[in-house]
């Protein structure tokens, strides 16, 4: 697996890549990460590292515009399958060891790069520029990968619809631990921690960046007779903490920081519903676990939140800030059946249902790269 992003970045891409490994080795495979170097203290064991700077204009990330042995690595794991994890350099860099080396190639469409770039894109150009250089590199990348993966089937849409064909497409939504994540596990501490006890407390888990559109949410809580927890750290957090001494809701919103993985189930039970404005999201692997810990969820009507969330069926759905306050309104009021049915939702999204499906797609890339050599 070759990713743009690993630890100690913690994003989705780092989770489903963790997810993926974990599902497959418990099944008796054997996977190796290759990633961008960071510095010595955040190096990890029996990771192939490529020479990488952080990248200025999103901390905590890495780029390796290095030259480095890629080949040799390749040549020392003797790889069946090279399943690229990104759209940046590794991606680059996956695709030219599979080329040399003859090896088959997968590639999953993690992030829709087009709406982050205008954010973190370090060459300052026209937006409708950028946006046109972005859909042609992506175009190029994906006729040359054996298999394109999205997490679900509107981002394949939104990709065809685009332009960008490959070889194959298959949406394979990253699996929720719903062994980890579930509901009934002991929260008190994170309420009394908190100061939460006998209050109505709705969570937002993830990272705090631009394009997640948290100050949507903040907003929404000035007329809500409930307290916002954010579990999460990112570039956008000075100023969603600035925003809330603005509107004076320092009693309505609290910043959790960080949450280790081993304490994220507890934050999940320790609340009544949990919230995304995001349209960004090519899945919503957060909500799903949220999800799995039994929450009612409230989320933006938008990519793939329309796919997963219905309407009053398993969930609520918003257009703006007035309609987030409505949605959440409804999620902490919402009957047993919508409880019920987000429950099942995730566990149909379970990390055993999707290491079968990826298993398929490395079979498919595997007997695609055989069709195309001939043999």
């Amino acid at each position: 697996m070759m990713t743009d992003s690993w630890y100690p970045t913690r994003d989705g891409v780092v989770a489903g890549v963790t997810i993926l490994k974990e599902s497959l080795e418990a099944l008796g495979h054997e996977v190796f990460i290759i990633a961008p170097e960071p510095e010595p203290e955040y190096r990890q064991k029996g990771v192939y590292y490529f020479p990488a700077v952080r990248f200025k204009s999103y901390d905590e990330y890495y780029v390796p515009i290095y030259p480095s042995n890629k080949i040799e690595i390749l040549k020392e794991i003797d790889p069946d399958v090279i399943h690229i994890h990104g759209v940046a350099t590794m991606a680059l860099r996956g695709l030219i060891c599979g080329h040399t080396l003859g090896l088959p190639t997968v590639m999953t469409f993690h992030t829709m790069v087009d709406d982050a770039a205008k954010y973190y894109s370090p060459i300052k150009l026209p937006p409708e520029v950028l946006d046109r250089l972005i859909w042609i590199y992506l175009r190029q990348v994906a006729k040359r990968v054996d298999v394109v993966v999205t997490p679900t089937e509107c981002i394949g849409e939104e990709l065809r619809a685009r332009r960008v064909h490959a070889k194959n497409m298959m949406a394979i939504p990253t699996g929720a631990k719903t062994d980890v994540f579930r509901p009934g596990i002991p929260s008190e501490d994170i309420r009394e921690r908190y100061g939460l006890v006998g209050k109505k407390v709705i969570i937002h888990v993830g990272r705090i960046s631009y394009e997640k559109e948290l100050d949507m949410v903040i907003r929404s809580m000035a007329d809500m007779d409930a307290v916002l927890l954010v579990a999460g750290k990112g570039p956008a957090k000075a100023d969603m903490e600035k925003l809330v001494d603005e509107l004076g809701l320092q009693d309505k919103v609290i910043f959790a920081g960080f949450v280790p993985d081993d304490e994220l189930p507890r934050f999940y039970n320790a609340a009544d519903i949990a919230v995304s404005a995001s349209k960004f999201e090519t899945q919503g692997l957060t909500i799903l676990e949220a999800m799995a810990s039994g929450k009612t969820v409230a989320c933006r009507n938008g990519r793939a939140f329309t796919e997963i969330i219905h309407e009053g069926v398993n969930g609520y759905l918003f257009d703006d800030e007035s309609g987030c306050a409505e949605a959440m309104r409804r999620a902490l009021s919402a009957p047993e059946k919508v409880r019920d049915a987000s429950y099942r939702t995730a566990r149909e999204n379970s990390r055993q249902r999707s290491v079968e499906k990826y298993l398929r797609a490395y079979e498919l890339a595997i007997e695609t790269k055989k069709g195309k050599d001939g043999r």
